[in-house]
Order: C-alpha cells, then sequence, then structure tokens
C-alpha cells in the first residue's frame, strides 16, 4: 500500500509504501463501531439529575382532606402530578463508562487507519520541527498540500510541544503522538499526516488510543 508523501512545507514527494504492520488491508467495520461507541460514551459527564417524590421539597401534609371535597385525592403536593413536584423515573447521576478491552482498541485504531490509508487520505511528511511555534508555519504546510478547510490530524514521533503549539490555534487540527491517537480521533479526521520518522521510532505498535 502506497500512499503520498509531503515535505514540511507542503511540497509533494514521491509515493511511499506503508509497513504491512498495521496497514495490512483488513478493516473490521464492527470493531470501529463498539470503539467509537465506547469513547463517546466515556466522554459523557452523567451528571444529569432530578429530584424524586423523596427529594423534592415540601408536601408533608396532605393538601385537603381524603372525601368530600368533590376533588380528586391527593396525597402531598410532591406528587409528579402537581406543578414543582417529583419527576418519575428522571435522569440520575450515573456513569456511562465502557471497558474496551486492549486488544479491541488496538484492533480498531489498525482498522481506522487501513481506512484512511486505502482512501487515499493518509499520508506521510518529513519531521517537522518550527522554531520558534509560529502558527503561519502549520497554515502555509497545510495551503500547500491543499487540504487546509478540512480536519486535519498530526502524528508525530514522540511528544513535540512546538508542532503543538503551532498548530492549536487552527481549528479542525490535532496533533498527537503516534500510539495516542484512538480510533475515534483517526475517524474524526478528513486527513491523517503521519511523520515519516515515526515507524522508525515506534516499530509496528499502534498503540492503544483512548477508551
Amino acid at each position: 500500500m502506497k500512499v503520498a508523501t509531503y515535505s514540511s512545507d507542503g511540497t509533494a514527494g514521491a509515493e511511499r509504501a506503508l509497513p504491512e504492520t498495521p496497514f495490512d488491508g483488513v478493516v473490521n467495520e464492527d470493531v470501529l463501531h463498539q470503539v467509537v461507541t465506547a469513547v463517546l460514551a466515556n466522554r459523557r459527564q452523567g451528571t444529569a439529575s432530578t429530584k424524586t417524590r423523596s427529594t423534592v421539597r415540601g408536601g408533608s401534609r396532605k393538601p385537603w382532606r381524603q372525601k368530600g371535597t368533590g376533588r380528586a385525592r391527593a396525597g402531598s403536593i410532591r406528587s409528579a402530578l402537581w406543578r414543582g413536584g417529583s419527576v418519575v423515573f428522571g435522569p440520575q447521576p450515573r456513569s456511562y463508562r465502557v471497558r474496551v478491552p486492549r486488544r479491541i482498541r488496538r484492533l480498531a485504531i489498525r482498522s481506522a487507519l487501513n481506512t484512511r490509508a486505502m482512501n487515499g487520505d493518509l499520508a506521510l511528511i518529513e519531521p517537522l520541527g518550527f522554531d520558534p511555534p509560529k502558527t503561519r508555519h502549520v497554515a502555509a504546510l497545510l495551503a500547500g498540500i491543499g487540504r487546509g478547510s478540512e480536519n486535519i490530524l498530526f502524528l508525530t514521533a514522540g511528544h513535540k510541544p512546538d508542532v503543538h503549539l503551532s498548530a492549536r490555534n487552527l481549528p479542525g487540527v490535532r496533533v498527537l503522538p503516534w500510539g495516542e491517537a484512538s480510533a475515534y480521533d483517526i475517524l474524526w479526521s478528513d486527513l491523517v499526516l503521519v511523520e515519516s520518522s515515526v515507524f522508525d521510532a515506534a516499530g509496528d505498535s499502534a498503540g492503544e488510543g483512548e477508551a
């Protein structure tokens, strides 16, 4: 599987073959759905809270006698039928956490990378370094590639604060070290730019990502 290559200024170079691991051409859609669903569920705060009949204020006294008034029976103004009363089966604080096995996370990341590579949305770029960090450097790079208006994910060989600082003010641009991106991050992006030195530094590991 071959992909395009770019220099640090966005100049296109010769195509380069990707290593067979993790780019084996296998895409498991069921695993991708499982992991993406888990990532989105784990990002939920779960802080929604409503008051039940036992927690709403007031209602310690029966509003009127049981019989003889002509009105329906009422035992408490905290009833869900009353304005300002309780909520029946309303949301309560809870955890939406879903645990995904490590092997499933790795398989999902490999499937996401293969999806991007086979669709032509993954490219290699020479090692980046901006000293001092400037947003215009990354903007010029994306303009040279011609993909500046899309969601772009940079996967760097290790932590590179200068690249992160240069890209953080650009909407739709993320910078993550190789091995820390989840399948959701890869599928979120319209173009994945991987530093060419990643495979020398990280070997065959695609990481585990989030979930």
